[in-house]
């Protein structure tokens, strides 16, 4: 897709730890990084469930003292990073830990660019707004989904204005990622499928970016191709570990996909969703992703049938035109297989609200890699579709 005589970075985290078991590495991560007193970033889940408590114990392992703050809410807010960097203060943290999934790690996120820049989180929306390096920061992973763990992105909720900021920027980029299974194996199916299709989403925009590269390429593919295979599975059945282990391979791929390629509309508009509503952020991807799909195709109907091929369809004698359809038809069944609402309309969208959450997502930064240009109107009729 890229074209033009254009210079293309790559993010991604220093050091990547992945397979079953092993979180049992931040012990000996924590030593390498020189912290001393850690904050670990979680939900209230986790902070009660024990899981933190565990974590808690590998740091201390090494050595270092740790505070377990468990004010990660579903769609982080601006209030949220405020509450988490009073106490990253007040017990003088020298270091990051964040523990969940994409909630956790971008108030983390959040956390660590005030703590070093200072200011308001507001302050740092857009791209590259950061002077100055964040705390030391690991992330361990529990979801399938959102990849933040290894990315540049952070999304956080501008309470004053009920929309979702996308501040990106490459100082956030955890400086270690670790993906273990076994910290996803409690996940519930309902959970497992919203990731799942977000991470799917971020495979799709990622192939489509008028930014992508034959890097992002090779990552978004095979993304594609490991959840269409495994996401039933995880949902069927949690314990299932070949399932659960190729899942956290496939976020990571599409991960390492939209941090360098960008994303689109799907997320603009989900953005705004999330931050309008609270809504879970992976389901409204997934009920987003088709009609986008479905706008996007003739800008890009030959990688449409490309998509269409890793998600394992059959497209032998179809012209381009129509294999682009078997990929939209193909995401559609992935998406009901696993539980996803339908429409808008079951999560208590109004109409009445299209105009400015469109409006909304026509500023967001994802859409500006969007392969196709989309007016005001075009915004509404695809949330229109979608309801």
């Amino acid at each position: 897709m890229a074209i033009g005589e254009q210079v293309y970075g790559y993010f991604i985290p220093t050091v990547n730890l992945m397979g079953v078991g092993s979180a049992k590495e931040t012990t000996a991560q924590v030593k390498t990084m020189g912290g001393t007193n850690v904050l670990i970033v979680t939900d209230a889940f986790l902070a009660k469930s024990g899981m933190a408590d565990e974590i808690k114990a590998l740091v201390e392992a090494a050595g270092a003292k740790a505070t377990v703050w468990g004010g990660a809410e579903p769609n982080p807010t601006d209030i949220n990073v405020h509450d988490g960097l009073k106490v990253y203060k007040e017990n003088n943290c020298d270091m990051i830990i964040s523990l969940g999934g994409g909630s956790s790690h971008d108030c983390a996120k959040g956390i660590g660019i005030v703590a070093t820049n200072g200011g308001n989180i507001r302050e740092y929306e857009g791209v590259d707004k950061s002077t100055k390096a964040m705390p030391p920061f690991i992330a361990i992973n529990t979801t399938a989904g959102t990849a933040s763990e290894m990315t540049r992105f952070c999304i956080i909720t501008d309470t004053s204005r009920k929309v979702k900021m996308a501040i990106v920027d490459w100082r956030v980029t955890p400086n270690i990622a670790i993906n273990d299974p076994m910290l996803m194996v409690g996940m519930p199916p309902a959970l497992t499928a919203a990731t799942g299709m977000d991470a799917l989403t971020h495979a799709v925009e990622a192939y489509v970016s008028t930014i992508a590269t034959p890097v992002t390429d090779s990552a978004a593919l095979m993304a594609i191709k490991l959840i269409s295979e495994n996401l039933r599975n995880a949902v069927a059945n949690g314990t299932n570990m070949v399932a659960r282990d190729k899942m956290a391979y496939a976020e990571f791929l599409a991960g390492m996909a939209f941090n360098n390629a960008s994303l689109g509309y799907v997320h603009a508009m989900a953005h705004q969703l999330g931050g309008y509503y609270n809504l879970p952020h992976g389901v409204c991807n997934a009920i987003l992703l088709p009609h986008v799909c479905n706008f996007n195709l003739i800008a890009c109907p030959d990688r449409f049938a490309e998509i269409a091929v890793a998600m394992g369809e059959n497209i032998e004698g179809l012209s381009t035109r129509a294999a682009a359809d078997v990929a939209i038809e193909s995401i559609q069944v992935l998406s009901a297989d696993v539980g996803i609402p339908s429409g808008l309309t079951e999560l208590n969208v109004k109409e009445e609200d299209l105009k400015i959450m469109a409006e909304n997502a026509m500023k967001d930064a994802c859409s500006f890699t969007n392969p196709r240009l989309a007016t005001l109107e075009d915004v509404i009729q695809i949330y229109r579709n979608a309801m």
